[in-house]
């Protein structure tokens, strides 16, 4: 028995090791092959994120696409509700955006010397006296005294903005809109450099820049969208929104509404003069008329869009109010 046990314990036994490995290849052999990684995983998904984290950091002001740019003029200055269309109150609230807030600047201090120099070239007792029984009108009011250098300025301006835009089109929220308004404006003041009677329309048609000046001061001094008429703000914020709120609405109506329709006919009446004065029709005022004509449509287009989303504001709470009621 003790051979026999010894020489069984002496015989080459098989490897473990050997057997284990035979079996997990088998076992490797016949399992499926692992999955090829997903689109979701890696870096793609890591990308995509990327993409959703600057997204959700661009600020208000961040430009639509170009195809979108005609229609965005209440949205950008308004809140608005996306869902009945109508106005909220208050101003949209503006984030911390270095491009928009420089060039917001730089519009707030350069639109105050155009402004300026305008103005100088003006009679303003005359204009305060004018009435429809006064025997001067408004074309008598102007000096132009000063045409030259506000001409330049003016010039300058548009010219300066207008590469800005070009360069870096996210400070503003409309870039395309913007491009062709600067366009058409730079053309437009090329008119009364040639011809010296028509000075006095872009004098007044550049009034227009008070109303854009305060458009934009809305914007600046007022980022957190308080609404104009709150009872609870700080005495000085809220006597500094409330005045900037009533002279963008008085310059809108006044300039947008009502100055800008009334100078199509003294417009057309100069057409009509330099025609029989130069025996052809095809003269420098032949390219107000349609220019002029564009920029009324627009302003009242953005008007009626304003009006509009204020009066199914007021239906809304209106009906409200009496829901509440009963």
């Amino acid at each position: 028995m003790d051979v026999v046990s010894t020489q069984r314990r002496m015989a080459p036994r098989p490897r473990r090791t050997e057997e284990h490995t035979e079996h997990d290849s088998s076992i490797d052999n016949s399992s499926p092959p692992p999955p090829p990684p997903s689109s979701k995983d890696g870096p793609f998904r890591k990308i995509r994120q990327l993409h959703r984290s600057r997204a959700a950091a661009r600020s208000s002001s961040a430009p639509a696409r170009l195809r979108h740019g005609r229609g965005l003029k209440i949205a950008d200055h308004y809140r608005v509700d996306p869902v009945g269309g109508e106005l909220l109150p208050g101003v949209p609230v503006h984030n911390d955006d270095w491009a928009r807030d420089t060039h917001d600047f730089f519009n707030l201090i350069v639109l105050v010397p155009v402004v300026v120099l305008n103005a100088i070239n003006w009679n303003w007792d005359m204009i305060f006296h004018l009435s429809s029984t006064s025997k001067h009108t408004l074309i008598d009011a102007w000096t132009g005294e000063h045409f030259h250098l506000f001409w330049d300025i003016t010039l300058l301006y548009f010219i300066v903005d207008l590469i800005w835009v070009l360069l870096v089109p996210h400070c503003v929220k409309s870039p395309s809109t913007i491009i062709q308004h600067h366009i058409a404006t730079i053309c437009y003041i090329f008119v009364p450099f040639v011809f010296k009677e028509s000075q006095w329309v872009m004098g007044a048609c550049m009034s227009v820049e008070v109303n854009t000046w305060f458009l934009i001061a809305r914007r600046v001094f007022n980022k957190q969208g308080f609404p104009p008429w709150q009872i609870e703000l700080p005495p000085f914020i809220s006597l500094r929104i409330k005045l900037i709120s009533i002279f963008f609405y008085v310059t809108w109506f006044g300039i947008r509404v009502f100055l800008y329709p009334y100078l199509f006919f003294p417009i057309f009446g100069l057409w009509q003069w330099l025609s029989e004065e130069s025996g052809t029709v095809y003269n420098v005022m032949l390219v107000c008329m349609p220019l002029h004509t564009v920029f009324c449509i627009l302003n009242l287009k953005w008007t009626w869009d304003l009006l509009s989303s204020k009066v199914k504001s007021w239906r809304k709470g209106e009906k409200g109010k009496v829901d509440k009621g009963l």
